[in-house]
């Protein structure tokens, strides 16, 4: 599944960056980048992208996405360990059964967890959904109203990524459609998206 091969991969970088910062003795920039990779990456989005998958009925899938949650989540225990060991050794001995304690634990290597191609479609779809976001917000549409959203000029492989992610693009970016025109409709809030233009007609909303 894309969005796991793109936490994992996620969550390899945060390793790199962290251990850098804390080998150079930046410990600020170590703490901020775990704080950015598990409130903001890990909590807001994979959370959230992942819900459909595990309510689904793919078990296969759902199978998957459990083992790389969990996986993802003991990660974070060890690399916030040096910053809050006592609240890590906690939950690491709660969430499941251990051979060692936490403070024994290695520090993690990882070799060829990177995605590039899972990296682009799931950046893209984040993209997407902030866009439309920021500019609900900008334009002060009622949080609880669902518009229409309309990709123009949307290559083969933008149109693939909205029917692939439709559903989570719309429950997330609050839609009632997402489709695919050639030209901007009269009244649209415009946004540039790669080679396609987001256009959100919001006369009447």
């Amino acid at each position: 599944v894309q969005v796991n091969r793109w936490i994992i991969g996620e969550t390899a970088r945060t390793r790199d960056v962290v251990t850098k910062a804390i080998e150079d003795y930046k410990f600020n920039e170590a703490a901020t980048a775990l704080y950015q990779f598990v409130w903001n990456v890990y909590c807001d989005w994979y959370v959230e992208l992942v819900k459909p998958i595990l309510t689904g009925d793919d078990e296969t899938a759902k199978a998957e996405t459990r083992a790389t949650s969990a996986w993802v989540l003991e990660q974070i225990f060890i690399l916030l360990h040096p910053f809050m060991p006592f609240i890590t050794e906690e939950l690491w001995g709660q969430t499941a059964k251990r051979d060692v304690m936490l403070i024994d634990a290695a520090w993690p290597e990882y070799k060829g967890l990177g995605d590039a191609a899972a990296d682009a479609e799931m950046n893209w779809v984040i993209r997407l959904i902030s866009e439309v976001r920021s500019v609900r917000a900008e334009m002060n549409v009622n949080a609880g109203a669902k518009i229409p959203c309309m990709l123009v000029g949307a290559s083969q492989e933008t149109r693939r990524r909205a029917n692939a992610w439709e559903a989570e693009i719309m429950r997330l970016a609050r839609l009632s459609s997402l489709t695919f025109e050639d030209e901007v409709p009269k009244s649209s809030a415009q946004m540039v998206l790669d080679e396609s233009t987001i256009a959100l007609p919001l006369e009447g909303v």
